[in-house]
This record gives structure tokens, sequence and C-alpha cells, in this order.
């Protein structure tokens, strides 16, 4: 039912598109796939119900609560909230209307609080910044999204450290630690963490779109070794295959908007905000090829295999003729029925060219 309300996510491709699926039909082929684990699954439960004593408490004896460590530690799902009252600092209590007002307390509820609110009304907010309304229904890959995917490593490190500070005391005891040093480390990492890791997300990001563009517009290494006529010995870029090059420039990106005034000759605060945002978001991008840059690399790397292949075949020939056997073949008979040696490519091959036209003259996802 969650599949057919919100609809089926799939990676860029040929014939992919939000309103469309491209793949294998839910009958016959998932529904025998999802019948099978079923009877999987229920066999192994079955097997283990049958062989298996689950907590047998007869061999435990009365409870002895001395045998109980003093390391108290949380389950792993509040970690998060009892590292963060560990980590707040001290002597943030005060008097007040003869009640004590605990801010040790309040200020981690806070803090916790506008943290899951955020990652709660994220997806709203880069709507909002963006005026993207539509369906999307085409996954982006991480580095296409620098400043999403930089703010979701921030979120995690910020996570990571509350839920390690829930076991400082066994840290401490553990690496033979001061209290005292865990806790500031602690306390240093929950500032300086996301702000390190969004920075370093985002440059990581930005330089595999540019490792992306560079494989599209000039091809991958192939690992073949060539001379030329010169003495200059260089590697030989061969082009990707259709398939690859969707997933690397089928995409889509946004530029900063740009604030104007309304009727009234006046620029509002929410649309400052939202352009202060926006700027944030897309100002350090890259904008995909385009289809005229796709055609002119393609072209040019054909071009230029064209002439290497000549150049290595009159290299050949000249060496054949040295030797006193003109009419030799320029390439060993075997290798002529191979497909030749396996390059060295970016990303995962599904199928062939020849392969995925024909998969998809067959597929009724389309």
């Amino acid at each position: 039912m969650l599949m057919v309300i919100n609809k089926h996510t799939q990676f860029a491709g040929p014939a992919r598109k939000n309103n469309n699926v491209v793949g294998y039909p839910m009958m016959p082929v998932y529904m025998s796939k999802m019948g099978g684990f079923f009877f999987i699954v229920f066999g192994l439960i079955v097997l283990i119900a049958s062989l298996f004593t689950i907590n047998p408490i007869w061999n435990y004896g009365p409870y002895d609560p001395s045998p109980v460590s003093a390391g108290t530690q949380p389950d792993w799902y509040i970690g998060f909230a009892d590292g963060a009252l560990r980590l707040v600092p001290p002597h943030l209590e005060f008097v007040w209307l003869d009640h004590t007002w605990s801010f040790n307390i309040i200020l981690p509820l806070l803090v916790l609080g506008v943290f899951i609110i955020l990652v709660l009304i994220y997806p709203f907010i880069e709507a909002w910044v963006t005026g993207d309304k539509r369906e999307h229904h085409i996954a982006q890959r991480p580095r296409n999204a620098a400043t999403r995917t930089a703010i979701g490593v921030a979120g995690v490190i910020f996570y990571a450290v509350l839920w390690a500070a829930a076991s400082s005391d066994l840290i401490a005891t553990h690496f033979q630690l001061t209290m005292e040093g865990v806790i500031h480390t602690l306390q240093g990492m929950l500032i300086l963490g996301p702000i390190i890791g969004y920075f370093v997300t985002k440059r990581i990001c930005i330089a595999l779109q540019k490792k992306d563009r560079e494989i599209v517009l000039h091809g991958y290494e192939s690992g073949r070794i060539v001379r030329l006529p010169g003495g200059e010995f260089i590697e030989v870029h061969r082009p990707i295959e259709h398939f690859d090059r969707f997933k690397l420039v089928d995409y889509e990106t946004y530029e900063p908007l740009i604030v104007r005034p309304n009727a009234k000759g006046r620029i509002g605060f929410w649309q400052n905000a939202r352009a202060s945002l926006s700027r944030w978001f897309f100002e350090d991008r890259l904008t995909p090829v385009s289809q005229s840059e796709i055609e002119a690399a393609v072209a040019h790397q054909h071009h230029a295999l064209h002439e290497m292949s000549e150049t290595a075949d009159a290299e050949i020939q000249g060496a054949h003729e040295r030797a006193g056997h003109p009419d030799a073949p320029l390439r060993p008979a075997e290798l002529e029925e191979k497909t030749g040696e396996i390059p060295v490519r970016p990303t995962s091959i599904l199928a062939d060219d020849d392969d995925t036209k024909h998969h998809h003259e067959k597929d009724p996802g389309q």
C-alpha cells in the first residue's frame, strides 16, 4: 500500500521519468520473490521456535542485584538524550520565585526538540526555498545535491556525538582517560564536528561532480598504454556507454533566486530569507553537461580513438615489413573473435546497449 501511495523510486536511466517505472512487472516476478522470501522467513521462525529456548529464567535462579555493573548505559534509542544531559555545562541553575530553575535539564531538551523538528520539516523547507512542488520519483545521487548531503552528514555527526556521550564513563574507564577530558572533547566535537563535516562533505560532493563531468566529456581510463610515433606514452581514454552516461548527466539543478520588489516596490522579510537560503543552497554548484557538449565530446573521442588505431596499425604494419612479413595480420586471429579487454568502468554496467534496447522493447513498465 505504501509503495502504491508513495510511488516507486528509481535511479536515472534511459526512458526513466517521474511518471513511469522501468523494470520488471509486479506479476509474476516480484510476487514470486516476495512469496519465496515469506516462506523462507516462516521456515526459519518455525525452526527457531522448535529447537531453541529463549530466556530460560529457571537456569538463572532468584534475582541478585549484586552482579550489576556500576556503568549505567541507556538503551540505544534514547542514548542521544542521555548524552545531551551529560554534555551540558555545569552551574546552569538559579533560584527565582522560590523555585530552582535547572537549565542543565531544560537546555538539552530544547536543543533536542529543535533538532528533531528541523529533521521533520527539512523537506518542506527545501521545497519552499526551491519553489518546486512536483512529485519526484527519480532518486538523486548524493553528490548531485551537495548542500543537502552536507547538511545530512552534519546532522549525523551531531547525533553520533550525543550518542557516544551516553557512554562517556565507559570510554574513560576502558581507555584510561580522565572523565573531564572525555566530556570536554565530546563538547568540542558536538560544536565543531558538524561544521567541519558540512564543509568537507560539500567539497567532496562537488569534486565528485567534477570527476563525473570529466568522465562524460573525456572518457574513462581504459588501462591501455599506447606509444605515439614521437615516443610519448599515453593512456587511452574510452567513451562511456550510453546507459552510464544517463546516470552521470541526467539530473536537475537549481540556481539562486533573484530578489525582486513587489508591486509596492518593497522586498519582504520572507522573500529576503528565501533568497538568502537559496544562495546558500545553490551558489556552489556545477551546471549539468549540455547535450551539445556531450555530442561534441563523443565525436572528439571517436575521432581520437580512430586516429590512434590508424597509428597503431601503421606501426604494426611497418614492423611486419621490416621483419619481411608484409602480409602478416595486424592482430592475432584469436583476438578478432573476442570482445577485447575488459575496461575499468566508472560505474556498474547493468546491460550493454543492444541488451538494453532489447530489454526496453519487451519491458511493459515503460
